[in-house]
C-alpha cells in the first residue's frame, strides 16, 4: 500500500504522517548501521596502526643498540641478552661527594640516558644542605619510590646516605658513589671556591678575590685549610646520624665502612674513573652501556678542572697529614680503594694493549627439575 492510499487517523495523527515517521526512522537506522560499521573499521585500523608504530619503534630502538655496539675499548663477552638487568622499576642513587669528579660522571649519565632509555634527576637541596630532616627523608623516599613514570631512574645530588630500610621500603635503591684522596679533594675545593673551574668560568665564587695560597693558609692556621674541613667523605657515607658529622668520631668511621660494604653496589675512585665506568658498565648494562666508549672519546674525560691551583709544599702536606682527622679520612679512602680494586679484579680485565674487557660469565644453571 502506497503512502498516497493511506487514510484515517491513529492516536490523533493522520496515517500518512505515521508512514513518513516510519520511513525516516528506517532511513536513520540504516545510516546508523553504516556509520557504526565504518567506526568499527576505523577502530580496527587505528589499533593496527598503533601496533605497527610500536613494532617500528621497537625495531628502531634495537637498531640504536646495534649501531652503538660494544664500547670502543670495553668488549663484552656476555651473550646478547642483557644479563644483569634489574627491570624497569630500578632506582639508582648517586649521592655524590663534592670535588670527587662527580660532574664528569653526571655528564656521562646525561649523555647516555636517551640511548639507554632511563631518567636522570638532579636532587637540589635548600642552601646546599647535606642532610635532610626526618619528614623530608620520608617525602624523598616516598616520591622516588612511587614516581613510576620516571623509572628506571638515576638520582644524583650532594646528600648524605639514607637507609631506606628504616622507613619500611621493600624495594631498596642501588647506591653508587666515588671517593678521592682526602687531601687532594680538600686542596681542590680550597682553590675552587676562589678561582672557579673551566666548567662555568664566568661564575663568581664565594671566595673570589682571596688569592691566599693553601700553603699560606696552613702556615697561619686559617679556617679554610683547617684539617676539620677534611671531614667530608666519612659523613657522606655514614649518613644522617648526628655523630656522623662530628669530626674525628670513631663510630662514624666504622659506620661509613659498614655502609660502603652493605649498602653500596660500587664505590669508585676518582683517580680511576675509567675503570669505575667499566665496572659500572659490566654490572649495570641497562644504564651504563656505552659509558666507557663515551669517556674514551675525551669530551667527558676531564669535564671540570679548577682554573688555578698551586701544588702544596712538603711541609704543608706533613702538617695536614699529621692530624687525626686526615688519618681517619685516609683510612676510609684506602678501605674504599682496596674494596674497589677487589671488585674490579673480579669484574673486568685488561689485555696487553691496556684495553678493558668484561670477564666472561663463570656460572651456569643445571639439573633443573621438574623438566
Amino acid at each position: 500500500m502506497s503512502i498516497a492510499r493511506l487514510s484515517g487517523n491513529f492516536l490523533g495523527f493522520p496515517m500518512k504522517m505515521w508512514a513518513v515517521i516510519l520511513l525516516v526512522f528506517l532511513i536513520c537506522l540504516s545510516v546508523y548501521r553504516i556509520f557504526d560499521g565504518l567506526n568499527s573499521q576505523i577502530l580496527m585500523l587505528t589499533d593496527s596502526r598503533s601496533k605497527l608504530e610500536k613494532a617500528i619503534t621497537k625495531l628502531q630502538l634495537e637498531r640504536i643498540d646495534i649501531s652503538h655496539g660494544q664500547p670502543v675499548t670495553v668488549h663484552s663477552e656476555l651473550p646478547k641478552e642483557k644479563e644483569g638487568d634489574l627491570g624497569e622499576n630500578t632506582v639508582i642513587i648517586y649521592n655524590r661527594v663534592p670535588k670527587t669528579g662527580s660532574t664528569s660522571l653526571a655528564g656521562v649519565l646525561y649523555d647516555l640516558c636517551t640511548v639507554n632509555r632511563y631518567h636522570v634527576i638532579h636532587l637540589n637541596t635548600s642552601r646546599n644542605q647535606r642532610t635532610l630532616g626526618l619528614a623530608d627523608q620520608m617525602r624523598f623516599i616516598t616520591n622516588i619510590t612511587n614516581w613510576d613514570t620516571k623509572k628506571p631512574a638515576i638520582y644524583h645530588g650532594h646528600l648524605a646516605f639514607i637507609d631506606f630500610s628504616r622507613f619500611g621500603v621493600k624495594q631498596q635503591p642501588i647506591y653508587i658513589n666515588m671517593v678521592r684522596e682526602p687531601l687532594d679533594r680538600l686542596i681542590s675545593y680550597y682553590y675552587f671556591v676562589r678561582f672557579g673551574d673551566d666548567f662555568r668560568p664566568y661564575m663568581k665564587r664565594r671566595k673570589a678575590g682571596d688569592n691566599e695560597s693553601f700553603d699560606e693558609c696552613v702556615a697561619r692556621a686559617g679556617a679554610d685549610c683547617d684539617p676539620r674541613n677534611l671531614w667530608v667523605q666519612i659523613p657522606y657515607f655514614c649518613g644522617h646520624h648526628a655523630d656522623c658529622w662530628e669530626p674525628g668520631n670513631e663510630w662514624a668511621l666504622e659506620e661509613a665502612k659498614s655502609n660502603l660494604l652493605h649498602h653500596y653496589l660500587i664505590v669508585g675512585i676518582t683517580e680511576e674513573l675509567r675503570s669505575f665506568l667499566a665496572v659500572l658498565e659490566a654490572a649495570l648494562p641497562r644504564f651504563f652501556h656505552g659509558a666507557t666508549a663515551l669517556y674514551n672519546q675525551g669530551t667527558k674525560a676531564h669535564l671540570r678542572k679548577t682554573i688555578k691551583k698551586y701544588p702544596p709544599k712538603p711541609e704543608t702536606l706533613e702538617k695536614i697529614k699529621d692530624s687525626n682527622i686526615y688519618r681517619m679520612e685516609s683510612e676510609f679512602y684506602e678501605f674504599a680503594v682496596d674494596h674497589f680494586h677487589y671488585i674490579k679484579s673480579q669484574t673486568v680485565r685488561r689485555n696487553e694493549d691496556g684495553d678493558i674487557f668484561i670477564k666472561e660469565k663463570r656460572f651456569l644453571f643445571e639439573k633443573i627439575r621438574p623438566r
